[in-house]
């Protein structure tokens, strides 16, 4: 067996993905099909994200701090292989479902870069803070419950907003109702061609000044160096089959299929902030609050169907718990609660800025951004660009203050 490698989590490990299909089974069979391929789809996404260490924020963190861009680089392929594959679902009609056009406001603008400030400060986007979460990561945890009630608070600022007058302008602009589809596909595949451009070109510049610092696997997750004969029955095979990283393109062509999937199981983009209000709301009324207003009319009767049974809820659990099952089969899960105070702070900001932002904006780096490039919606973009600039921000104000913001290696 490898060093230090814990067979006895990885037995629970194989427990609990067994447990998961006996109960998504049981959910098949008293007729709650929907939730059912929901919860395992999410399973599946969160074991994806955690095994190649695929991360929304870090395509703008990573690059930043390092000058590394193989993050940002599979993004955009991943960008691209979805937004040809949804944009044929939009021509051909293959599948029934409203495309997600988010409009372009002043909510979206300052929503975005609220939740770029947000994610750097917590360490992880919104589908990175539930993966985190499932491995054991304590500010995870802590930046997944000021999300939860940031995502309450920004439902009274968003209501606030589009009060005013300039809060209320604007509209969705959907790209094929000015270039067709075909066209409006073709624009968006040399917008993330340019993004990639960009960014290994300020990857090669990096390189040039010694200030380029090359990201390498833990060595528990690193390929085993065995010229050896193959053998089934060993650690050696085992490692290769569960523990070795895949890739962040690996990562990147399997969450393309996995949305595509999702898009044509359920007729609905994947998404996953919008819960995180019914969440809010569900315990918040549980110490006595109450929310009458319309802002939140749909997280109030989310609340009195059940939070969990909602399709992005069961999905949301199942992120976590693919995160865990990767862990666990590793035999690497470890619990990390050793905070400092500032930390616990900054997850907290952090978590309560990505909750706000995500309101404003209708979504987060999934939801606002992913849906929306992939649905030919200007409004993707305009998250893209204004989540990357609060996320610049936050890299360059708190640099150093705080363990989720590194100093920048600089020129030697």
């Amino acid at each position: 067996m490898g060093k230090n490698f814990n067979k006895g989590q990885a037995t629970v490990g194989f427990i609990l993905i067994l447990a998961i299909a006996a109960f998504s089974l049981l959910y098949w069979k008293v007729n709650i099909k929907f939730d059912s391929v929901h919860l395992v789809t999410g399973v599946i996404i969160g074991y994806v994200l955690s095994r190649s260490r695929f991360g929304f924020a870090g395509g703008v963190k990573r690059v930043y701090v390092t000058g590394e861009a193989s993050l940002t680089t599979a993004l955009m392929l991943m960008f691209g292989i979805t937004t040809v594959a949804v944009g044929a679902i939009h021509y051909t009609g293959l599948v029934q479902f409203t495309p997600f056009i988010n409009p372009v406001t002043l909510g979206l603008f300052l929503g975005g870069f609220l939740f770029g400030m947000g994610m750097i400060l917590a360490g992880g986007c919104a589908s990175g803070t539930l993966t985190d979460s499932g491995e054991g990561e304590g500010g995870a945890w802590i930046g997944l419950i000021f999300f939860i009630l940031g995502s309450v608070l920004g439902v009274y600022v968003k209501d606030a907003i589009t009060a005013t007058s300039i809060g209320k302008a604007g509209t969705g602009i959907y790209l094929p109702d000015y270039l067709g589809i075909p066209g409006a596909i073709l624009v968006s595949l040399l917008g993330l061609f340019a993004i990639y451009w960009l960014a290994k070109s300020y990857e090669n510049k990096r390189k040039a000044n010694d200030a380029y610092e090359k990201t390498q696997f833990a060595d528990f997750e690193a390929p085993i160096q065995d010229d050896g004969p193959f053998q089934l029955f060993s650690f050696k095979t085992y490692h290769k089959l569960f523990v070795e990283r895949w890739t962040f393109i690996t990562g990147g062509i399997l969450l393309a299929f996995l949305y595509v999937f999702i898009v044509v199981t359920s007729g609905t983009q994947w998404g996953v902030t919008g819960v995180f209000t019914s969440w809010g709301v569900g315990f918040l009324q549980l110490l006595g609050m109450e929310f009458p207003g319309a802002g939140f009319a749909g997280a109030v009767s989310d609340v009195n169907n059940g939070l969990v049974l909602s399709s992005v809820g069961m999905r949301n659990v199942g992120l976590i718990l693919g995160a865990l099952a990767y862990f666990l089969t590793a035999g690497r899960f470890k619990l990390n609660f050793k905070l400092k105070p500032v930390d616990i702070l900054f997850y907290a900001i952090g978590g309560t800025l990505m909750g706000v932002g995500a309101r404003l904006a209708n979504g987060c780096n999934v939801g606002a951004l992913f849906s929306g490039i992939v649905n030919l919606s200007l409004g993707g973009w305009v998250f893209l660009l204004t989540m990357t600039l609060g996320g610049l921000f936050s890299l360059k104000v708190f640099a150093g203050k705080t363990s989720t913001v590194p100093i920048v290696r600089c020129k030697k």
